[in-house]
């Protein structure tokens, strides 16, 4: 079976372009074949880049083909993509390597009859782009964006009406850019000091991410992640910095009765059994058994044993869980606050299907409301950048529910640089380096 990165870079998308996530396609491919580290960040970012710039090398496509991208056929416009991505953006494959194995990627396929036209697009490219971009862009800005960083104009267009055009196109580079590697130390277990000793021991290197106490940020490529120092032991987990604030936004008390309603894989939910010392009862909710499991398997490893499953629809709860003081709603969301991390998300949600996903918001808070205690508090998250998802639903629940307010007085000064005059928190990544998140603490009026 083939080891050549480029090989395995087109097998995947092709399954890719069938319906499989991009992530879970990858992960597959890569436990399947035994590569090593340079082959293995190849072909992690071919499978990404070609993903994630699928707009843009189709646009090329356009430009210097016969007829339209969405025209050919799907396999032969995947090895195209695959060529124009190494001759555009990496700039360590000399142009000659990536016309010819790219040539030989269609002779390998059976479709080496059209190896002369691939060959003269691909020297077509190189020839134009001595003279000027070969990529036409249109001069209204939305469309250009979306063009030039390979994004629906629909998305592009929610960020220009939230930031303006340079606020748009700095999030379209930023979230074009590779994803960071954040850890959450376990205090229960250890602390930051001995986990940076333990790295810099074994040759790693991260550094602490203020204002967050927990957070250790990679730096460079450490290797396989199970590898490093602390992991078998529960010293972390790995939680992106934005998705930490979270549980400091919830602020739990030791001894409080706590539910996250949508808590697989169980990054929070485990991060509240750490913020409330092991002290307490939290409830973990979500309706797949499968992500349940998954939880369970990062319990075990963090050793933590005081959490509580239940399997059932969070709209749905039963007296089977308790009434909280706080519940925690990391609500199901379009995912725009984490399009670095998950290349084809901008590819798989639409219009529709926000509007789809602000309805299910909407009606979990509704529930969620209806099963706290008197005095207790509701925090809702997402790592979103859409308005109809963040503040249109919050504005929305509070017209439902006149007797709630958003709570706008946080007393924890990590919130110090994210919160808005309006009250809510709001994560912008191109202006921190961290991934997009809306956050808001709700609680009963007086």
């Amino acid at each position: 079976m083939s080891s050549d990165p480029r090989q395995l870079a087109f097998i995947t998308l092709k399954t890719v372009h069938k319906g499989a996530f991009a992530d879970v396609a990858l992960d597959r491919t890569l436990n399947r074949h035994e590569l090593g580290d340079a082959d293995r960040r190849l072909l992690t970012e071919l499978v990404y880049g070609c993903v994630r710039r699928m707009r843009s090398l189709d646009a090329l496509l356009d430009r210097l083909g016969r007829k339209p991208a969405r025209s050919q056929p799907p396999d032969v416009r995947t090895v195209l993509h695959l060529g124009l991505y190494q001759l555009r953006y990496l700039e360590q494959i000399p142009p000659s390597a990536a016309v010819n194995t790219t040539v030989d990627l269609l002779k390998q396929n059976r479709m080496g009859g059209l190896s002369g036209f691939a060959n003269g697009l691909l020297r077509q490219y190189l020839r134009l782009r001595e003279v000027r971009d070969p990529l036409t862009l249109p001069p209204e800005p939305v469309e250009r964006l979306g063009i030039l960083h390979s994004y629906p104009d629909w998305i592009v267009q929610s960020w220009v009406d939230s930031v303006g055009v340079d606020g748009a196109e700095q999030l379209c580079l930023t979230l074009n850019k590779p994803p960071s590697i954040d850890l959450r130390i376990n205090p229960l277990k250890t602390d930051r000091e001995t986990v940076l000793a333990a790295f810099a021991a074994g040759g790693a290197i991260a550094t602490p991410l203020p204002p967050l106490p927990q957070t250790l940020r990679i730096v460079g490529n450490p290797g396989p992640i199970h590898q490093l120092p602390g992991y078998s032991e529960g010293w972390w987990t790995v939680q992106e910095a934005s998705a930490q604030l979270v549980g400091h936004l919830v602020d739990p008390e030791p001894g409080a009765t706590i539910i996250d309603l949508c808590a697989a894989p169980g990054g929070k939910t485990t991060h509240l059994v750490e913020l409330m010392r092991g002290q307490g009862m939290v409830w973990a909710c979500d309706r797949a058994a499968s992500r349940l499991k998954r939880l369970q398997q990062n319990l075990q490893r963090l050793q933590i044993d005081t959490v509580h499953l239940w399997e059932g629809d969070g709209r749905g709860l039963t007296s089977e869980v308790p009434l909280a003081d706080c519940i925690l709603i990391d609500a199901p969301c379009s995912g725009l606050g984490t399009l670095n991390r998950h290349a084809d998300a901008r590819w798989r949600q639409t219009p529709e299907s926000v509007k789809e996903l602000s309805e299910l918001q909407g009606q979990l808070l509704d529930a969620a409301a209806q099963h706290l205690k008197p005095n207790g508090t509701l925090v809702y998250a997402t790592c979103t950048l859409h308005p109809l998802e963040n503040q249109g639903a919050i504005a929305h629940f509070l017209e439902r529910h006149p007797q709630w307010e958003l709570e706008v007085t946080l007393s924890n000064p990590i919130f110090a640089d994210f919160q808005t005059e309006a009250g809510w928190i709001e994560i912008w990544p191109h202006q921190c380096p961290m991934d997009g998140f809306f956050m808001a603490r709700l609680r009963r009026k007086p």
